[in-house]
């Protein structure tokens, strides 16, 4: 996906929300549908079946015929998706969409006039039942556009993202491999020394957040005043996801173009930051230090920087096991639990090297990553590897 900042009139704003409204509206409907399957009854209407029922639903309400079929037909789609997804078990159960949360539509079948750009720094799509709507052309939209999403996120920002793939980033040639080590006080180390960490919100965007929190505390639900101070941590919070977004795609595009192959531990991020509270018969123990480490793994952005590394250097990120890769010297190879005196200091007891605990743990990934490349033979960038012989084909003739 390629985002952009839309950037729509007072009027084009409303146009866009009853779109957002008529897709949530529709996908509620076929999540109620599937609610009421029950092992033993007819099965669930498919995506067929429900659009031939929208086109029943439209003939007989003006609102929704007023809407535009598309953006009503990708939301049952997008909800098909989201079952098939679920039954293969990768993704959650789809749930019911709330109103200012997943606001948003998809536009398919677009065609080549539909973007263009307007000036140096701006850009217009064509969305149906809207017309021309601005966005900021901060960079070239690929050619091969096919279809876009239009979303709003609790701040109140619009933007519109083009579903075209991007080449990924060759890589140098020069045979470097690294190590990335993810953590909290450093949000990624690399066996080179490097330590990079995810810019934090200043103290004054602190004091402010707490300032706003105790007066949403204090504010009556469903009030204009609890709407103001929603609307003005919702900003606070978009600013730092955005932050953390540009950091990620920063630090991923220079590690794609600096290394021909990036080793990364293969970490069960969802298990790691489940909550500890446990249940009422048997609760679980530091619940808040346990919250709060959550926090700080989720804002150090530990999948999303492997997930765009993975785009853009696809087939050159190794994930290797991540045990005692904090407890090894990455000199020596010796695990001994007491070696790492603190967070930030690793002193083994066996060879003496001291120096950084992560430092240390991203050569000890790069080692691993070294043997999972080599052990079929090879260059890591592909070429003659050495395999088993083949049982089938010895037995052909």
């Amino acid at each position: 996906m390629s985002r952009y900042r839309l950037r729509p009139t007072p009027a084009q704003e409303q146009a866009l929300l009853e779109h957002c409204g008529h897709a949530r509206y529709v996908w509620n409907l076929a999540v109620e549908q599937h609610a009421h399957w029950r092992p033993g009854r007819t099965s669930a209407p498919g995506f067929a079946e429900q659009c031939r029922q929208l086109t029943e639903a439209r003939a007989e309400h003006e609102w929704l015929r007023g809407g535009s079929i598309i953006v009503q037909q990708q939301a049952l789609k997008d909800f098909a998706q989201a079952m098939a997804k679920f039954f293969g078990m990768t993704h959650r159960r789809p749930t019911w969409r709330r109103r200012g949360r997943s606001e948003g539509f998809r536009i398919v079948a677009v065609k080549a006039g539909d973007v263009r750009r307007l000036s140096r720094n701006v850009g217009e799509v064509r969305v149906p039942k809207v017309g021309w709507v601005r966005f900021g052309w901060s960079r070239a939209v690929l050619d091969g556009v096919k279809s876009y999403r239009i979303t709003r996120d609790r701040a109140g920002r619009w933007h519109v993202a083009f579903a075209v793939i991007p080449e990924p980033i060759p890589a140098p040639s020069t045979g470097e491999v690294v190590g990335v080590d993810r953590g909290v006080a450093v949000s990624a180390a690399l066996s080179t020394g490097e330590l990079l960490n995810v810019p934090t919100p200043r103290e004054a965007e602190k004091t402010r957040l707490r300032r706003l929190q105790r007066k949403l505390a204090r504010a009556k639900r469903g009030s204009n005043r609890r709407g103001k101070v929603k609307a003005a941590i919702a900003k606070l919070k978009a600013r730092e996801t955005d932050r953390r977004r540009d950091w990620v795609e920063k630090t991923s595009t220079d590690l794609a173009r600096r290394f021909d192959v990036i080793a990364v531990e293969d970490l069960k991020i969802a298990g790691m930051t489940r909550s500890a509270r446990g249940t009422v018969e048997a609760p679980g123990g530091n619940v808040r230090q346990k919250a709060a480490l959550n926090r700080g793994i989720l804002a150090a952005g530990w999948g999303w920087l492997v997930q765009r590394l993975e785009h853009k250097a696809p087939g050159r990120v190794v994930k290797v096991n991540p045990a005692y890769t904090s407890q090894r010297c990455s000199v020596r190879g010796i695990v001994d639990r007491t070696s790492r005196e603190s967070q930030a200091v690793f002193r083994c007891r066996s060879c003496g090297y001291a120096g950084n605990a992560d430092v240390n743990a991203a050569g000890n990934i790069r080692h691993a990553a070294g043997h999972a490349v080599s052990a079929r033979g090879g260059p890591p960038l592909g070429g003659p590897v050495n395999r088993e012989p083949q049982r089938d084909l010895l037995l052909v003739g």
